[in-house]
């Protein structure tokens, strides 16, 4: 044998020598451990492939085998970021009173696609903005607004939860002509 070479490892290991498993094992092993972590975290929410991604690498997961195990969940359906989009958009419009722009920037910082993010947000019009601006100011004011103090806390809620100024006045005004909301 050369000096400076390396024996060339044998399959099965012999008595006494360091265990080793074989490559292939070695492939197969990380990409049944990248898939198991996958779908744990895909069984807690719906998470993006930017998302999913980030978790496998701070898992030490090397790419190859991220690849591998995003392609096969993909395939298999699990994970899919048109339906993220579309859960995410509607969960935070439904349960948080979210504007679009914040959903919008929720969706970037998750990894979405733009042009994803655009056609998702597309479904909401101007007028169900403005519906569903007056309706979290139904439930956080329930009563009518009390001057000008009342009115700008109102504004900078709708503009945190993500609504445009125009549609944050307009539903200030409408919540005001509407009156007390009968609580939902």
């Amino acid at each position: 044998m050369e000096a400076g070479l390396d024996p060339a490892p044998t399959w099965p290991p012999q008595p006494g020598a360091p265990e080793e498993q074989p490559p292939a094992a070695d492939d197969a092993s990380a990409l049944t451990d990248a898939l198991a972590r996958c779908y744990a975290h895909l069984a807690r929410r719906e998470h993006s492939v930017a998302e999913l991604r980030a978790r496998l690498r701070r898992g030490g997961t090397d790419e190859q085998t991220i690849d591998a195990a995003l392609a096969l969940v993909i395939e298999q359906g699990y994970l899919d970021d048109a339906r993220y989009a579309r859960l995410l958009a509607e969960d935070r419009r439904t349960i948080d009173g979210w504007g679009v722009d914040r959903i919008r920037a929720r969706l970037a910082s998750a990894g979405v696609d733009r042009e994803l993010i655009e056609l998702t947000l597309a479904r909401f019009d101007a007028t169900s903005e403005c519906d569903a601006a007056v309706a979290l100011l139904g439930r956080r004011f329930p009563q009518p607004l009390q001057g000008d103090r009342e009115r700008q806390r109102a504004f900078a809620l709708l503009m945190r939860q993500g609504y445009d100024s125009d549609v944050a006045y307009d539903a200030i005004r409408r919540h005001e002509a509407d009156g007390p909301q009968p609580a939902r």
